[in-house]
């Protein structure tokens, strides 16, 4: 109905005619202006009510909360509401509002501490065996790669090489000398109360080969490669790519995982050992800008404190770092919902699982470590 050139208010007359309560809108029925309210008839008699709006000119939903306040004022009276005065299409959009308003009142219950708790079991549950079915379905792959290796994809390979490690050597650089500054001088405020300065360089060449230097590059390439992997995997799975090689009989973890996995487990030893490298000078700066230490003297004090094993444990964990980063990230990304929304849960859910999975095999390799005595 086209709009008037002047807007008139709403009105509501209600009249009894019959031994009906007939109500009748009129005017202009817009949301940002004043509505009457549904007051019962002013007290009137209980007698089934007739909806009528042959005098209504423009009129959006507000009109129809109204119509649906007198039906619910009538069923809570046990009076009859006759809209047969209305035109169809009116009570076909009532009809709708009404099923829409029982749905979200009959649908809005809360679960039990107990219920939330076992759906949350039985949800981890599953997630796990999909885990487990992956990371099977994955060494499956590599084992039927490596006794054909003409079939790997060495130039998805190269390139996901590329992506995961050369591009993110500037960040690598630039977190690294930052933590190894960082633990210098937290470590020479301690030290300097001793008169022990120069066990500053053993300070930062340990925590930053055996721990620092794995873990900031796994947290790294966690935010950075794994959600990149489960963007990019999820979104073939809402084009449909992945069915399409499904149905190709091409199988989607050899021809699209594994050299993910494979670039990461390759690039991630060599990225922790260039962030101890480079952690280990910006301890020596932090260490001759504070406590005046020649680099000559820092760098001996270093070599003499640190073994070869030690590089070995933290070049071991960024290797299964980066195989744990590879799996969840591509494991995420062939789960993802096919919608954008589902690509974006993907990607969270990569960085969450990956970070979770760095943190445990960490503690684990710790612990581990320490009780072989390395």
């Amino acid at each position: 109905m086209p709009p008037a050139s002047e807007s008139t208010p709403a009105t509501v007359s209600v009249q009894a005619a019959a031994g009906t309560l007939e109500v009748r809108a009129a005017g202009d029925w817009r949301l940002t202006a004043p509505t009457p309210p549904w007051d019962g008839g002013g007290g009137a008699a209980l007698a089934p009510v007739r909806l009528r709006m042959e005098g209504v000119g423009t009129w959006d939903s507000s009109l129809l909360l109204f119509f649906s306040d007198v039906e619910a004022w009538c069923r809570a009276q046990g009076v009859a509401c006759d809209l047969t005065a209305l035109p169809e299409k009116t009570r076909t959009l009532l009809a709708q509002l009404d099923q829409a308003r029982s749905a979200g009142a009959t649908g809005d219950h809360q679960e039990s501490f107990l219920t939330s708790v076992g759906n949350a079991t039985w949800q981890a549950i599953g997630n796990f065996q999909d885990m487990l079915h992956f990371v099977g379905e994955s060494i499956l792959g590599f084992l039927s790669l490596a006794r054909r290796p003409r079939k790997f994809r060495w130039g998805d390979c190269l390139d996901q090489m590329q992506q995961c490690g050369a591009m993110a050597v500037p960040i690598v650089s630039l977190i690294s000398i930052l933590v190894g500054m960082t633990l210098a001088y937290q470590g020479s405020v301690e030290l300097r109360q001793f008169g022990a300065d120069i066990y500053v360089a053993d300070l930062v060449g340990y925590s930053v080969v055996r721990e620092m230097g794995p873990l900031m590059v796994a947290v790294i390439l966690a935010g950075r490669t794994g959600a990149a992997f489960a963007a990019t995997l999820g979104n073939m799975r809402a084009n449909e790519e992945i069915d399409a090689l499904q149905t190709l009989g091409i199988s989607p973890v050899q021809f699209l995982v594994l050299p993910r996995i494979f670039a990461l487990a390759v690039m991630m030893p060599l990225l922790a050992l260039y962030a101890n490298a480079v952690g280990m000078f910006g301890g020596m700066v932090a260490a001759y800008a504070i406590l005046h230490i020649p680099p000559s003297a820092y760098w001996i004090e270093m070599q003499t404190s640190l073994e070869i094993h030690d590089i070995g444990t933290g070049l071991t964990k960024a290797l299964m770092f980066g195989i744990l980063i590879g799996l969840a990230g591509c494991m995420c990304g062939l789960r993802a919902d096919r919608s954008a929304a589902g690509v974006g849960r993907a990607a969270t859910s990569a960085v969450v699982t990956s970070i979770l999975l760095i943190v445990i095999a960490d503690a684990v390799g710790a612990v581990l470590f320490n009780y072989l005595g390395i």
